[in-house]
């Protein structure tokens, strides 16, 4: 099932609305007759068998359930804490054959605290589900949200959380893919939330089930200092007992720092054996003896296929706009990972079998060289007002900018908020992704692939943006790969509404750039820059759809001929700005139009 939002169609997955003011009891579905529960005292579904006994469950009415071996294969193991898009959930607790999750009908959830989001762990069968439940807060209010469930075996890959390889059956096992959701609906700002009550039974032959609900936490007094999004799932290596170190650029400072990692689009998990973080004095060279991280208390993690892990706040002063040193040392083989292709930086790798060097201040042990950057997706700071992120194609990752001098100009405005006093001090954090579209998805989201364009901008929001570390503005700057590849301009503008739609239903504030000329690039016809020209045309009168505007095409464009970059800033290619048009746009922004 699909729905219609904007004139064109869109997945549902995408589809998730919240009511903004108090609603009654009617308004939002009939509520459950008994007290809130525990989430796994609902449990009335069983999904998951053991292969030795494939009929032992019966997840989707038909006996067909999901393999238990597949699960431990990709770390999701019973009781197993899952951190995805910044959210501790819990895999149920339960053996298999034994019930594991809730079919949706109005129960009443206990959950409680705080949260900026909401996030289910889902799937549903017999079609995607969409329903309307209830979120209710300590101080009586309430509040309305839409939830979606895709399909168990049809729904789309390149938003699931995980993908298992098979499906059991009283027939034995046959190899089917088959996925698992987690899926963020927004809650009230800075309410207690006391309980959540599920959406109705959809009907016959469809169910809409839940194995796990948490809150995203606020993350208060952080400040994202460096980002990059996984692009894609590639080989690798092998890597066999390796110390990874990545150098990335801080641009806001802070007195404590943590990092994230992310096994994004994999199908096992990855064994992290211990992790640290310095600045960078020359190649692989740390000033100083680098700063032991831990997770957890502990110094090694394991982090399941399709999640993260965030290391523990650690004492050490993050300098602005300096360079860094991640290190993070690789205990088991791996020959695939998720990564982020154009880094435009040099990192390092210690040889085969060199064990632990994260600790090394010296250069010594990393005898080779990278250029992109697996696993690591963020680093974090503390002091500061929250994140701006720069969503985008190339453009925004920094494709034909100088190697090694951080000319990106998401990195330019970093430096211009860190060197004013008139407004906060926002980091900003860059998730553009080389060959990026707003509207279709490069890397289809799962196996290993040479594609390193990315999910859509769509399909990422969620990961890339809105679970970012205090994200409080969203700039999108992105579609000249879209029109190139033939989609058409109400497509495009369509996907900026529902990226505009979404990141304000979060509360975030929603800055949309102009599409850059392209004209003298193989594939800029005419009719590629009537498309862009459409696009700039609803982006400069969105109607309100967008908070503000950026004219980035007037910045770049040739005065005497609009459709081409002015040649002072072309890198040459006529699509990518050099270093010194990456620089004019960012000093083009006026910085108040940033801030929320």
């Amino acid at each position: 099932m699909r729905v219609r939002q904007w004139g064109t169609t869109v997945p549902l997955a995408l589809a998730l609305t919240v009511a903004g003011t108090a609603v009654p009891a009617t308004a939002a579905g009939p509520q459950a007759a008994t007290a809130p529960q525990p989430l796994a005292r609902l449990f009335d579904n069983t999904a998951v068998s053991d292969d030795t006994r494939a009929g032992g469950a019966d997840f989707d009415g038909a006996g067909n359930s999901l393999s238990a071996q597949d699960l431990a294969a990709a770390g999701w193991t019973p009781g197993r804490s899952l951190e995805l898009d910044a959210t501790r959930l819990t895999w149920p607790h339960t053996a298999p054959g034994r019930p594991d999750n809730v079919r949706a009908d109005g129960q009443a959830v206990r959950l409680s605290g705080p949260g900026t989001a909401l996030t289910f762990l889902v799937a549903a069968t017999g079609g995607d589900v969409t329903g309307t439940g209830t979120v209710q807060y300590r101080d009586g209010s309430r509040s309305a949200y839409e939830l979606t469930a895709p399909d168990w075996r049809t729904g789309p890959l390149s938003t699931k959380a995980v993908a298992l390889p098979h499906t059991n059956s009283a027939a034995g096992q046959r190899t089917e893919a088959v996925r698992l959701y987690a899926v963020t609906v927004p809650v009230r700002p800075g309410r207690q939330v006391r309980s959540v009550v599920l959406p109705k039974d959809p009907g016959p032959d469809r169910d809409l089930h839940v194995f796990s609900a948490a809150l995203r936490r606020d993350t208060p007094g952080w400040t994202g200092s460096w980002a990059a999004s996984s692009a894609g799932y590639t080989k690798v290596g092998p890597w066999r007992d390796q110390t990874l170190r990545l150098v990335v650029h801080a641009g806001a400072g802070g007195r404590q720092a943590r990092i994230r990692l992310e096994n994004t689009f994999a199908a096992t998990p990855v064994d992290i054996g211990a992790a640290s973080v310095a600045v960078q004095r020359d190649g692989a060279q740390a000033v100083g003896k680098p700063v032991p991280l831990t997770f957890g208390g502990k110094r090694a993690t394991r982090i399941p296929a399709g999640a993260q892990a965030f290391s523990d706040p650690v004492r050490f002063t993050v300098p602005a706009d300096t360079n860094l040193l991640v290190s993070f040392h690789l205990a088991g083989p791996v020959g695939a990972a998720p990564v982020h292709k154009e880094a435009i930086q040099r990192s390092y790798v210690s040889a085969t079998g060199s064990g632990d060097r994260t600790r090394d201040a010296g250069a010594a042990a990393y005898t080779g060289t990278l250029t992109t950057w697996p696993f690591l997706s963020g680093v974090d700071v503390t002091g500061g007002p929250g994140s701006i992120v720069a969503l985008g194609d190339s453009i925004t990752d920094g494709v034909k900018s100088t190697q090694g001098a951080n000319r990106r100009w998401p990195d330019t405005l970093a430096r211009r908020f860190q060197n004013q006093t008139a407004l906060p001090k926002y980091g900003v954090i860059n998730h553009g992704i080389s060959a990026n579209r707003i509207v279709t998805d490069r890397y289809k989201g799962d196996g290993i692939s040479t594609d390193t364009g990315g999910v859509s901008a769509q399909h990422r929001l969620e990961r890339d943006v809105l679970a970012q570390t205090s994200a409080r503005t969203v700039v999108v700057f992105e579609g000249i790969n879209d029109v190139r590849s033939g989609t058409s301009a109400a497509e495009v503008i369509e996907g900026l509404r529902n990226i505009a739609r979404r990141a304000h239903e979060r509360g975030l504030r929603v800055v949309a750039a102009t599409v850059a000329p392209c004209e003298g690039y193989p594939d800029c016809y005419p009719e590629v820059d009537q498309r862009r020209q459409a696009v700039n045309a609803f982006i400069r009168d969105s109607g309100g759809a967008v908070d503000a505007v950026l004219d980035f095409d007037a910045v770049i464009r040739d005065p005497q001929r609009p459709q081409r970059m002015l040649p002072a800033y072309d890198s040459g290619d006529h699509l990518h700005p050099g270093d010194e048009g990456l620089k004019a746009l960012a000093e083009s922004v006026e910085l108040r139009k940033l801030v929320p």
